[in-house]
């Protein structure tokens, strides 16, 4: 099975981007989403942004931001992906993709099948789906550690891109990908100590664990 890239979401800190870094990680993502405990300022990502250039590619989380956020933190952040993890519709991300040049990524919520098959909507939008637990209504829309049904999406063949997140720690994450064959994992909530606190230890394990 080939190895997956890896995603360390919601980094906030030098010393979470460093433990990224180590363990080889392909992706951290930035949130900036006030109503997260990962949110970063756009002064917080451009100084993370230097630290990781030429080191690992920079994606930043938006949730139904406006045109001023998402140009605000591009500039600042010089991200490499901007991930959708609203109500954005495929209009949306084409129209971001197209005004900014940058990969964009779409975290679809997965509860049903249907929710899965939603994907096919945005095939001509986007350059990756993330299937992610769908979360209770009311609550944050991602890094809560929940999970889905992995067989929903189990070697997905789509139209694009695509990558598994929801509810990925260091303890389940072989075997997400042996039951799902993702080409993409993305953890958040799975390699912390506390809500935005990110255990270096945990990223390291984590890493290990997707390339075993």
């Amino acid at each position: 099975m080939p190895t997956p890239a890896i995603k360390i979401c919601g980094i906030s800190t030098a010393d979470a981007l460093d433990a990224a870094i180590r363990a080889q990680a392909e992706y951290a993502g930035f949130v900036f989403f006030e109503k997260s405990p990962r949110h970063v300022t756009s002064a917080q990502a451009a100084a993370l942004s230097q630290r990781a250039q030429g080191r690992i590619a920079r994606v930043g989380l938006f949730v139904d931001a406006d045109d001023a956020t998402i140009g605000e933190a591009l500039a600042a952040a010089q991200l490499d992906v901007l991930q959708l993890h609203g109500s954005e519709t495929p209009e949306r991300c084409a129209q971001l993709r197209a005004r900014h040049g940058v990969e964009v990524w779409k975290a679809l919520p997965v509860a049903t099948a249907e929710d899965a098959a939603r994907a096919h909507g945005y095939a001509q939008a986007i350059d990756r789906v993330l299937f992610d637990a769908k979360t209770p209504k009311g609550t944050l829309p991602g890094g809560m550690g929940l999970k889905f049904d992995w067989r929903l999406v189990a070697n997905w063949k789509g139209p694009v891109a695509w990558g598994l997140a929801g509810g990925l720690t260091p303890d389940n994450a072989a075997e997400a990908l042996a039951r799902t064959g993702a080409p993409l994992l993305d953890t958040s909530s799975g390699v912390e100590s506390a809500p935005g606190v990110k255990d270096a230890n945990k990223i390291a394990a984590f890493c290990r664990a997707a390339r075993a």
